[in-house]
């Protein structure tokens, strides 16, 4: 394990040397660890040392976990991190054999802190407009990947922390969780999708008052809103995501995909044209050899060995 670690670092900073060039100003590209389970970790290089890319083997293969480490500065989300975070989905997106992803954190206590003030400082008003989009961009990468995404929220998740976690499918959070959007009290407004996304999950009133005020609410009261799937205790937030994404990575792939469309492009139709999205995704899974493992495994009384064909 002290090898792993030790090869774990020098992949890292190695990396991290070759990519030290910022991405300021105008320069983004256009819109377009500690959890160690029983089951084998694949630890992969990054160009990034605050984002870190996991992915499970043995029968959790197809899992995967993004993990935020930059304890300095409590996951806020600056130059490297946002890059990494790309870099990260991107990858994803082109993996094939990518079933769930988890989005976490190696930091006791902290999702993710927001945006980098310290850097913001530094930007002209052009530089925090381009920034601003790329980051909006990235967010709206992770809402549409085709599989699912869970955030996993232990501690502080405010401003554009709980945006990346509002873009995700489900959230799951300890008890000690705190979330909210601040920006008000900085005169501007949450702009990575938080005017959005916040209001479709818990309603315009409740949005209103959080955005109005910049209110933090602990992890019981943004379950009682919605905001949440599951508020569990303390420290068990990752066990709890862990939990969903195997019960999630037992499924038929190609239905799990089909169910997100139907669901996430279904509620910006009218009932009708919905309703014959969902027949067309429905009508694309006939087909499917996962259709037909699923039947002989019912009939034949044995756990379905799903491929994604």
């Amino acid at each position: 394990m002290a090898v792993l670690t030790a090869l774990t670092r020098s992949l890292g900073q190695n990396c991290a040397k070759r990519s030290k060039a910022s991405i300021f100003p105008q320069k983004f590209p256009s819109p377009n660890s500690r959890f160690q389970t029983l089951r084998t970790l694949i630890l992969e290089p990054s160009l990034s040392e605050s984002v870190k890319l996991h992915r499970f083997s043995d029968s959790d293969s197809g899992i995967i976990e993004v993990n935020l480490d930059r304890p300095e500065a409590k996951n806020a989300i600056g130059d490297d991190m946002l890059r990494g975070l790309r870099d990260a989905f991107e990858a994803i997106v082109r993996d094939s054999s990518a079933h769930v992803v988890m989005i976490s954190s190696s930091i006791p206590k902290v999702f993710c802190a927001g945006a980098d003030l310290k850097e913001r400082k530094k930007m002209t008003a052009s530089e925090v407009h381009s920034y601003v989009n790329y980051l909006r961009s990235t967010f709206s990468l992770i809402e549409e990947l085709q599989i699912p995404t869970i955030a996993v929220i232990e501690g502080v998740a405010l401003g554009g922390g709980l945006e990346m976690a509002l873009s995700c499918d489900l959230r799951i959070c300890g008890e000690n969780a705190l979330l909210g959007l601040p920006e008000t009290g900085l005169a501007i407004i949450p702009g990575a999708g938080g005017t959005q996304r916040l209001p479709r999950l818990v309603g315009k009133s409740i949005a209103k008052e959080l955005i109005f005020t910049g209110r933090r609410i602990g992890g019981r009261d943004a379950m009682s809103m919605g905001l949440v799937n599951y508020c569990v205790p303390a420290g068990e937030a990752h066990p709890k995501a862990l939990e969903i994404a195997r019960e999630i990575n037992q499924k038929g792939p190609v239905a799990i995909r089909m169910a997100k469309r139907a669901i996430n492009e279904g509620l910006e139709r009218d009932m009708a044209s919905a309703l014959d999205l969902e027949e067309e995704c429905y009508v694309r899974l006939l087909s499917t050899k996962d259709r037909l493992e699923g039947l002989a495994a019912f009939a034949e009384k044995r756990k379905p060995r799903y491929t994604g064909e």
